[in-house]
């Protein structure tokens, strides 16, 4: 009961007052009027602005994501199988930027990237460059590499039990047979360790389609993730049936998302069973 009451009241009562607020419509002033009607959505599909920006936002997910699980390979794979000592510590170390601060590690960025930063100062001092790097910050590229450093602890994290949970006497078999290193990672490790990696990627997609600090603190004026447009619409905008109707737009695409990424996790899940076996 208690489990139940904490759902319905934090989880399903507000995604219902969301959905109803997503087909009514505002005043001039703001105010929601209860008159039902498909304004809103026909606003998302019809207007440049929302669907560009939707898609320009998913685009950026996937590349994300695909860059938090490029970083988390060869990282997790070190730990696991090339580590003999200290692992626990390495793995620590992927856990630590939990500790801090979201703002602070983003803020961390605009002090390397910035044009006095730390960054353009060091290609300065080794004549690299002569004048300081304006297009590091304030545009797509920070605020990339900013998500790209911030969710890749989430990637690398499934990605390393996932190598952890790979039964060792199937690379030791692998290697028997002649098979060298890269044949073992790319026949036996990758598609073993495969469900544990879309489940990394899966957690970079989804986090980076809700994000809207990174774009605010080091995005430029070309900078806009569908997020930051909700943020818009409920606060300066004041347009609340807009922005729940753009939540419930991404909320189902982040669904769809999840759908794929859980009917992939079961199939490859049931390959690594049948190898074990």
């Amino acid at each position: 009961m208690p489990l139940t009451f904490w759902l319905v009241l934090f989880l399903i009562l507000p995604y219902a007052f969301i959905f109803v607020q997503a087909f009514l419509k505002s005043d001039d002033f703001g105010k929601v009027i209860f008159h039902f009607n498909l304004d809103s959505f026909i606003k998302i599909f019809t207007i440049n602005l929302y669907y560009a920006t939707l898609a320009r936002t998913f685009l950026y997910a996937v590349v994300v994501a695909l860059a938090c699980i490029i970083i988390s390979l060869p990282m997790s794979y070190f730990i696991a199988f090339k580590t003999t000592r200290n692992k626990a510590i390495l793995y620590s170390l992927i856990v630590l930027p939990f500790w801090i601060s979201y703002i602070v590690r983003a803020y961390a960025w605009k002090i390397i990237l910035g044009e006095n930063g730390i960054l353009n100062s060091f290609l300065i001092n080794i004549h690299l460059i002569r004048a300081p790097l304006s297009f590091l910050l304030y545009s797509n590229f920070a605020t990339l590499v900013c998500l790209v450093y911030i969710l890749t602890p989430f990637v690398a994290i499934p990605v390393y039990t996932a190598f952890e949970q790979i039964p060792k006497p199937l690379i030791e078999a692998s290697k028997d047979l002649g098979a060298g290193s890269w044949a073992t990672f790319r026949k036996v490790i990758f598609p073993l360790a495969l469900p544990g990696i879309i489940s990394g990627g899966t957690f970079a997609l989804v986090l980076t389609m809700g994000d809207f600090l990174a774009p605010l603190l080091l995005g430029g004026p070309n900078t806009l993730f569908i997020s930051n447009i909700v943020q818009n619409l409920f606060g300066t905008s004041n347009d609340k049936p807009l922005g729940s109707a753009l939540g419930i737009v991404i909320l189902a695409l982040i669904v769809i998302v999840l759908e794929i990424s859980t009917r992939a996790e079961k199939k490859f899940s049931s390959f690594k069973t049948e190898s074990k076996s």
